[in-house]
């Protein structure tokens, strides 16, 4: 394999590209495009789609893609599921030419470029298409530079209605984005920093989990296959209990794939710096730079499709659900999220100046103000059937919302409320000593890391660390924009009413500090506080997602400009959606594989021991309890309420799902005691370690 250093970014059509191919005259009018919001002149459109088309033929090229983000969901996705796009070939007819039969000529039309069409009814909607009025549009998100992989040059769109609503995740983002710059624009001016900004930008860098197995393996598992996870299956004697497999050298063919994933990405302009083995056996992490959101979003769903790609090259196969294998740590995607100037302010960085030391004390207000007023609504976007497996466990931030800014920072925050000035918080590095000559001390970060926290501070940025690995990054971005832009408009409105800056954001603390918690999330006493404080402890996704479409929300999503009531309420109604066919889909996995895999192999086993029942043990009412577990799950299952998807989410996860986790409690005992060559499927030892030799 090349030096995958070699060559970095050679093949996506960026901002350092378009400086060296196109007329200045017309990179300086795209750039302010931007900006402003205004459409790209169609001049320029010609211009740019021409170089465009000679710059990606010179890659090899032949096709051309609208890529984009229907409203798929997370729980069950496998690598490629997130993303859509169907392949036009770089060609069109000489429609000038005077023959009757027009002649081919390879060229990108600029209307191609920039606008495409296709089905919208066909993808989740929420109502918002049907198919007698199908029409939606893809429009080429100028942010993000379009790319050549496989020969086919994608082209980062979004996705809209033929009456311009959103059914992607990436429109969303993008309207965030705006709210971001508008927000944070009008809050400088305010407090009288960072006047000189023209724009803001919002700043993601994802932390990816996954397991890898082998594809033959994966193919024998009807569950794996149907849902993303196991439904079925108990741990080998050694898995994760003794700490060995985090950080320690990665397998062989493992440590293949993630050499030409990073060298694929890194092609195409993403920035890949991390690759480690994590915690569990067969689990693993890549990780690149930040970047602007939009981008990074696009980034993580192409990795995503590229993995499983290059595995299926190798023979393997990339499990991207959060909880494949019960009893070991599940998967998660820590979504590092910031927002910044044009001009280089970051607003989540200490800053060693009194103006950048004001305004981050100021923008953890705003943010603290905005998981307080919509807490519920950030709780939302990790929601989903995969996530239920992760959320509360001792792998994973609670399903309590909170903020940790550090334990300093809170005495400071106190500090500030009881009238304090907002310069006395001390952001300095501290020194450690390793207490040996060989190493040097040690520069710690200004606040410890909370691994307990769901919004924990990490140095420059905050972590969000409850996104679920199958998830795309562009839902709980787009809120953390939201809630952030919610509390900068609050923060500018209370000065801009007559408030100082220092008593605006003293009140803004005063009023949602409660979302503070620099504890351990993981301990028994911390919701009962959470209650106290008044924090909702939405711990599953039906109870989460009942509050998304709330008149709070659906207001900030207006004023904001992010979503119309409709869409918000059609947003609901796919998460709904998504929950009950993934809960669906488990049950009659789990029903086909008990009957035609798991009752066989009993019966042959129980067979053997005819004559000898004494070496039987209990074999007879281990398996008789797998029937017995198989016709109330069924039972259950059949009685299903059909008065509206709250009302069936709400059954699936309050009654069904318990009956599923006794079927399966019922079966593994029974893997403990089977003969092992006729357990029907491939065991959690063979797909953990396998591959690995």
């Amino acid at each position: 394999m090349a030096d995958a250093l070699t060559g970095l970014g050679n093949w996506m059509f960026d901002d350092a590209v378009m400086a060296e191919k196109l007329p200045s005259a017309v990179v300086q009018r795209f750039n302010e495009c931007l900006i402003t919001g205004a459409p790209t002149l169609e001049d320029d459109q010609k211009v740019i789609a021409d170089t465009m088309f000679t710059w990606a033929r010179e890659r090899g090229a032949i096709d051309f893609a609208h890529w984009f983000f229907p409203l798929r969901g997370g729980g069950g996705a496998v690598g490629g599921m997130l993303g859509a796009f169907k392949k036009d070939t770089l060609i069109d007819l000489e429609f000038g030419s005077k023959f009757v039969t027009k002649p081919m000529k390879a060229c990108l039309p600029h209307e191609r470029l920039f606008q495409g069409e296709t089905d919208g009814s066909s993808f989740p909607n929420g109502g918002l298409r049907v198919t007698h009025s199908a029409a939606a549009f893809t429009t080429w998100d100028r942010a993000s530079p379009p790319f050549v992989l496989d020969q086919c040059l994608y082209i980062p769109c979004a996705f809209v209605t033929h009456f311009g609503k959103c059914i992607d995740e990436k429109t969303p983002l993008l309207r965030s984005m705006d709210a971001v710059k508008q927000s944070g624009l009008r809050l400088l001016k305010a407090i009288g920093i960072g006047t000189d900004a023209k724009t803001m930008h919002s700043y993601l860098g994802w932390e990816q989990e996954f397991f890898v197995l082998s594809a033959e393996s994966y193919k024998a598992r009807p569950d794996l296959v149907n849902t993303g996870r196991t439904l079925f299956g108990k741990l080998p004697t050694r898995h994760q209990q003794g700490d060995l497999n985090y950080f320690q050298p990665v397998p062989g063919k493992v440590a293949q794939l993630l050499d030409i994933a990073q060298a694929e990405m890194l092609k195409v302009g993403c920035p890949m710096a991390v690759k480690h083995n994590e915690v569990a056996p067969g689990q693993h992490e890549m990780s690149p730079v930040f970047r602007t959101a939009n981008v990074s979003c696009d980034s993580n769903v192409l990795f995503m499709e590229v993995m499983n790609r290059e595995a299926a090259k190798l023979g393997l196969q990339v499990l991207f659900h959060e909880k494949p294998f019960a009893g070991i740590n599940g998967s998660g995607k820590h979504a590092n999220w910031s927002i910044g100037t044009d001009t280089g302010m970051n607003f989540f960085y200490p800053g060693k100046t009194e103006a950048g030391a004001k305004l981050y004390v100021t923008a953890i207000a705003c943010l603290a103000y905005g998981l307080s007023q919509y807490n519920e609504m950030v709780r939302c976007t990790v929601a989903h059937s995969g996530n239920d497996h992760r959320l509360g466990a001792q792998e994973a931030p609670p399903a309590i919302i909170s903020l940790y800014p550090g334990q300093g920072f809170e005495q400071h925050v106190e500090s500030i409320v009881a009238g304090g000035d907002l310069l006395g918080y001390k952001a300095e590095k501290k020194k450690q000593e390793t207490g040996c000559s060989a190493a040097m001390h040690i520069e710690a970060n200004v606040e410890d890391r909370n691994r307990t926290a769901p919004f924990p501070f990490c140095g420059n940025r905050f972590e969000f660390r409850a996104v679920g690995s199958s998830q795309n990054c562009c839902l709980p971005v787009m809120v953390c924009n939201a809630v952030m832009s919610a509390g900068m408009a609050e923060l500018a409105a209370k000065i801009e009413g007559g408030k100082s800056h220092r008593d605006a954001v003293a009140e803004m603390y005063k009023e949602n500090k409660h979302v503070i918690f620099t504890g351990n999330g993981y301990s028994a006493e911390w919701p009962i506080e959470a209650s106290k404080r008044g924090l909702p402890n939405l711990n599953t996704t039906p109870k989460a997602v009942a509050t998304w479409s709330s008149d709070k929300n659906k207001k900030l999503f207006e004023t904001l400009k992010i979503y119309t009531a409709e869409e918000t309420e059609a947003r609901q109604e796919v998460m709904y959606e998504n929950y009950i066919s993934s809960l669906c889909c488990e049950v009659d996995t789990m029903i086909q594989m008990v009957e035609t895999g798991f009752l066989p192999a009993c019966a042959k086993d129980l067979e053997k021991y005819k004559g000898f029942e004494k070496l039987g043990g209990k074999r007879k009412e281990t398996y008789e309890a797998i029937v017995d577990q198989l016709s109330k799950l069924k039972d259950t299952y059949e009685k299903k309420p059909h008065s509206g998807l709250a009302a069936e989410a709400t059954y699936l996860c309050d009654t069904v799902k318990p009956a599923m986790v006794a079927l399966r409690a019922a079966v593994d005992k029974a893997e403990g005691v089977m003969e092992a060559s006729l357990y029907p499927y491939p065991t959690y030892e063979n797909m953990i370690y396998a591959h690995h030799f």
